[in-house]
């Protein structure tokens, strides 16, 4: 499989965030995921750990990456899919040293991302009032599973919680009364990473504004309010109706058809969007006399008319095999595709020609394999300058080169415990 490969010395000053630090006192994905997105901006990110333990995910596994020295468990995959492009320092904030340490980090820091339980770090002197004080400039993101305020503000919040509490679950999986029905989650973290990608907008919103304020801000962002802003158009279509979307399976509740279709030797996808794709469609079919039909001739009409037409398009489809479907569909044009496994994903020629896997260098796990950021800038490119860290990899050089700190002083951190 062709790889692009990267080391650690390509240069970042041209890209959009170079001029960008943040410090990310996160874990899990939600947070670290927007420390990922910019650092691959171009944003210097100082991801803070807890000593030994470090971040949660970093014990997630298997899979884990196997070390090029003795082949023994490196890294866990799910940590490698969120912390490329990050210096790691381990600091244990519970001790007055190691605030003392944040707090002299934030002089020179323009952003922090946290997603400590509500109220989790003032006891330390790092909640946004304490580090504001400090640098009056900081924009301080704050993630949570429920936000800042509110009855529900207390609670622990997981992606899995959340898909469930914020509707998603409610429209995902098949109805109940099919086999297999009932709710699902989505097969990815897609509350989280949803999270850490407003996250990412609103961090660089408040950078601009900061252009023009000279003053930094707190950003508080809840998985919950994440989940229901992107309910998209089912929550619209409740608040339209007042009639609470259902589980469609793999149907669409708006258009119809666009959905899973079993074929003589497997399964494609069928997304027609419009009345003439649906055209063109039943051209390839042989069926164009169903464009005259009442029930199937517009979109409105499909809709209303779910199940019979389902019912005698599933008829046609099932009698020919899905190459068939898919080279003459597109041939005309016609939205459709193959319900591919990973591993014929990064197997697609389309996905190889995009460049969307990439390696990293690491100078002890070797080469560690990611996935690229699908933005592709036509002046400032994408920079991946640096494998995920092992923990604790950048404390010395870290507290060196941003706080002056000689190794006597870095020692008597270490036999503290404290880095």
């Amino acid at each position: 499989m062709m790889l692009l490969i990267y080391n650690n010395l390509e240069p970042l000053m041209s890209a959009p965030l170079s001029h960008i630090r943040v410090l990310e006192l996160s874990r899990i994905l939600a947070g670290p995921w927007a420390g990922q997105m910019l650092a691959d901006l171009g944003a210097e990110i100082i991801k803070v750990e807890k000593p030994i333990q470090g971040d949660d995910t970093r014990h997630w596994g298997p899979p884990y990456l196997a070390s090029q020295q003795d082949g023994s468990p490196a890294e866990s995959a799910y940590f490698l899919s969120a912390n490329r492009g990050k210096r790691s320092i381990t600091v244990d904030i519970r001790h007055k040293e190691g605030q003392a340490i944040i707090h002299q980090l934030i002089e020179n820091c323009d952003v922090l991302i946290e997603n400590f339980k509500v109220g989790g770090l003032q006891k330390y002197q790092l909640d946004y009032p304490s580090l504001s004080a400090i640098n009056p400039k900081l924009i301080y993101c704050s993630i949570t599973g429920f936000g800042q305020d509110g009855p529900y503000a207390q609670r622990a919040g997981y992606d899995f919680l959340l898909q469930g509490m914020g509707g998603l679950m409610s429209v995902t999986g098949e109805p109940d009364h099919l086999p297999g029905g009932g709710p699902q989650k989505v097969g990815v973290a897609l509350t989280d990473i949803l999270t850490g990608m407003y996250a990412t907008t609103a961090i660089q919103a408040a950078i601009i504004e900061r252009e023009k304020s000279a003053l930094g801000q707190h950003i508080d962002l809840a998985l919950l309010d994440v989940q229901v802003a992107c309910l998209a158009n089912q929550g619209m279509n409740y608040l339209v109706s007042g009639d609470t979307p259902k589980r469609l399976g793999n149907a669409h509740p708006n258009i119809v058809p666009y959905q899973t279709f079993q074929t003589a030797d497997g399964h494609i996808i069928l997304t027609i969007g419009n009345d003439s794709q649906f055209a063109d469609f039943c051209e390839v079919a042989e069926c164009q006399a169903l464009t005259q039909d009442p029930l199937f001739a517009t979109n409105q009409a499909r809709v209303r008319n779910r199940e019979i037409v389902i019912e005698r398009l599933a008829k046609i489809i099932q009698a020919k095999t899905s190459d068939f479907w898919l080279q003459q569909l597109e041939i005309k044009g016609v939205p459709c595709g193959p319900i591919n496994d990973i591993d014929e994903v990064f197997d697609n020629p389309q996905i190889k020609h995009r460049k969307m896997l990439a390696e990293l260098s690491h100078p002890i796990n070797g080469k560690v394999p990611t996935v690229a950021n699908p933005i592709n800038f036509s002046r400032t490119p994408i920079v991946y300058n640096m494998a995920p860290p092992n923990l604790g990899e950048h404390t010395e050089n870290v507290l060196t080169e941003l706080l002056g700190y000689d190794s006597s002083a870095i020692d008597k951190l270490r036999h503290s415990k404290i880095i």
